[in-house]
């Protein structure tokens, strides 16, 4: 009997989609690699020991809690490392990692991995979609060649293609997987009519795109724009501070303006699972506005570091190691974009960083540490009565 639906890979962005398509009652089947992940899933145990007791309120929301995946369990979601599978599902996703190289560009090794997996079991009119966040093209140029080469079928003909970035906001208990519109790009009508007929058995609502690339530009442009304004919001942090503006009291009076803004707030960096693609780094297109933003929240855990180092002493507070703690929206927050630890120099007599100083971020770039407000280097005028 056929699978309804395999899930290839079982991380940040694979689980989810798993929880969501279970409580949709499609027949689903996880697929990784690593026997470790399978053997914690199988036990009932979110991988890495995340998600606790508390139940989702909402699949899609976030990677399952222990009570959640106990229910995908019971809703007939099993998980395997047993690549044969993949040869008996209607449609399977590839949900694998492609992490930051040291040059900041996507490392596809384990989408790749996930093609050659996939293709050596792929039958024909099986739809094959991809979630993971990629460059623009990399659908027909990198993952299509590979499963062509490897199953001896043609994309478009013999089996469905599309790619279909993913949405997934962890922690975020408004919007999940149900209320956020799916978009999908597909080679031909019958892959789009596939891939929305698979989406929208969970998904209220499926938005198609011209191609496979306006969907995998959908994916940079929502990245970049949360990327840059976390950096815009963090300058304002820095300038607001300088000349004794309180910020969040700012934000809080712009906030209330019912067009033309949304809000951000400061943090120590942007962490999470929305990295903010630089087209750049592979395609030879850089964004400057990505380069720039890349540069001022890159710089945030020294400024975090030394506003809390500066804080602790003028407090008395001595300290040998500072830790901005981070506000996660998630048990299991990503940190794979966050910047890495910064070590300042001392910021008074009293500061003495140690190697156990670290700096944490937060997926929403919020940093309660960064709350904190130093001395106004002048005097406020007094509030104007309204």
């Amino acid at each position: 009997m056929r699978a309804d639906l395999a899930v290839i890979g079982l991380s940040h962005l694979g689980l989810p989609l798993a929880q969501a398509a279970t409580a949709a009652h499609l027949q689903t089947i996880g697929y990784d690699p690593d026997p470790h992940t399978v053997a914690e899933l199988t036990a009932g145990s979110p991988p890495g020991g995340a998600g606790g007791g508390a139940a989702q309120p909402e699949p899609g929301a976030g990677p399952p809690s222990t009570a959640g995946l106990r229910r995908m369990l019971a809703g007939g979601f099993r998980a395997t490392t047993d690549p044969a599978v993949l040869g008996r599902v209607r449609t399977a996703v590839i949900c694998a990692p492609t992490p930051l190289g040291a040059d900041r560009s996507l490392d596809l090794t384990a989408v790749g991995d996930a093609a050659r997996t996939l293709a050596a079991h792929l039958r024909p009119h099986t739809t094959v979609l991809l979630e993971s966040t990629v460059y623009p093209g990399t659908t027909e140029e990198f993952l299509r060649p590979i499963l062509e080469a490897g199953s001896g079928l043609r994309a478009g003909r013999d089996f469905h293609l599309a790619y279909s970035p993913s949405r997934v906001d962890h922690g975020n208990r408004a919007f999940g997987y149900a209320n956020t519109p799916k978009v999908i790009g597909d080679l031909t009508p019958a892959c789009t009519e596939a891939a929305a007929a698979c989406y929208g058995r969970f998904a209220d609502k499926v938005v198609g795109a011209r191609g496979p690339r306006e969907a995998e530009a959908v994916k940079v442009l929502e990245s970049t724009y949360r990327h840059v304004n976390i950096a815009l919001v963090n300058e304002m942090a820095i300038f607001c501070h300088d000349i004794g503006v309180d910020l969040w009291d700012v934000v809080r009076c712009a906030e209330t303006k019912p067009f033309g803004f949304q809000a951000f707030r400061p943090g120590p960096g942007v962490g999470g699972p929305g990295l903010a693609v630089d087209p750049g780094r592979t395609i030879g297109y850089p964004l400057r506005m990505v380069e720039l933003a890349q540069e001022v929240n890159g710089r945030m855990p020294r400024y975090v570091t030394q506003r809390c180092a500066t804080l602790l002493n003028e407090h008395g507070k001595s300290a040998r190691g500072c830790c901005c703690s981070a506000s996660a929206t998630s048990p299991t927050s990503p940190t794979r974009q966050a910047p890495p630890p910064a070590r300042s120099p001392p910021a008074s007599r009293n500061w003495a960083p140690s190697s156990a100083s670290t700096t944490r971020t937060s997926h929403t770039g919020a940093c309660s540490a960064a709350r904190c407000r130093a001395p106004s280097p002048r005097t406020r005028p007094p509030r104007t009565p309204i």
